[in-house]
């Protein structure tokens, strides 16, 4: 029962917090990273753009409200309307512009569970669904550049698509990395789990090379060192989670406990400590 409020208070803050957010004025940030690629920074996940002679696509497209200035950004780069939208995973800060994006002309890619998931929240009908979905990975060759889109699976969700761009070196990691000196979100109600996310960081870890551009799904744009690091924290956390789940502690115990406090970490309002700790608790308890 108590499970059950908390998560409910959670949940209440979350949508409290949103409302707010949607009331403060943007400031979008477009940089290039190389020479037909750059990243967007608005609210919400990260925007990877391509823009070349084939056209411009990108990767992730948050909220639905900032579809229009969101255009007006791209539109600095290129004329004309993305070919295709990319999405990381299902979440609405990657995914909520899809309809807007896809009514404009845009045809949306995602993994095969991003399909089900929008499917299940907007009808079989929707905009929002992917006309372009993929199980283990698919090649975009466009704009002189081959975009590599590779599954992780039950990572931070069970869809997750990490594109890696090959001539550019340069890797969109989606909320698999949260740049913020601060412990990721596990979606473990979407499919994801801490120890199939840690996995996943060391995979992308050895696929990439120390002049790799890394754009996190939040946060600033960084390298394959930052990476190294945000795994180690991972592994610190998780050893931390483990020793004081050890005894059978149930999870009010634990979100008592604060093992993750040891870690000195600030967090965002609507990931805050206990609510990290429950999903770590849950992820690490569930099979």
């Amino acid at each position: 029962m108590k499970h059950g409020i908390f998560l409910l208070l959670t949940s209440t803050l979350l949508l409290s917090g949103a409302a707010q957010a949607d009331e403060k004025q943007v400031d979008f940030k477009l940089e290039q990273l190389k020479k037909n690629l750059y990243v967007l920074y608005g609210r919400g996940g990260n925007i990877a753009v391509s823009s070349g002679e084939d056209g411009i696509y990108i990767v992730d497209d948050q909220f639905a409200n900032l579809s229009d200035d969101i255009k007006a950004q791209l539109k600095t780069l290129n004329k004309a309307a993305p070919e295709f939208v990319i999405n990381t995973h299902h979440h609405g800060d990657h995914t909520g512009g899809n309809e807007n994006f896809a009514n404009a002309g845009s045809h949306i890619i995602a993994h095969h569970n991003v399909y089900e998931r929008l499917k299940e929240k907007h009808g079989a009908d929707s905009d929002y669904l992917p006309v372009l979905s993929f199980g283990q990975d698919m090649k975009l060759n466009f704009n002189q550049e081959q975009a590599h889109l590779w599954h992780y699976h039950h990572a931070h969700t069970d869809g997750d698509a990490v594109v890696f761009f090959k001539n550019a070196n340069a890797v969109h990691m989606g909320d698999l990395f949260f740049n913020l000196g601060s412990l990721p979100f596990v979606d473990v109600d979407g499919g994801g789990s801490l120890n199939g996310l840690m996995k996943a960081i060391e995979d992308i870890i050895h696929k990439i090379d120390d002049k790799t551009i890394v754009i996190p799904g939040h946060g600033q744009v960084t390298n394959k060192s930052a990476l190294i690091h945000y795994l180690a924290l991972l592994n610190q956390a998780k050893s931390l989670m483990l020793k004081a789940m050890h005894v059978g502690a149930s999870l009010e115990d634990v979100v008592t406990a604060r093992p993750l406090a040891p870690l000195e970490l600030q967090y965002a309002s609507w990931l805050p400590e206990e609510r990290v700790t429950t999903l770590f608790y849950r992820s690490l308890t569930e099979k």
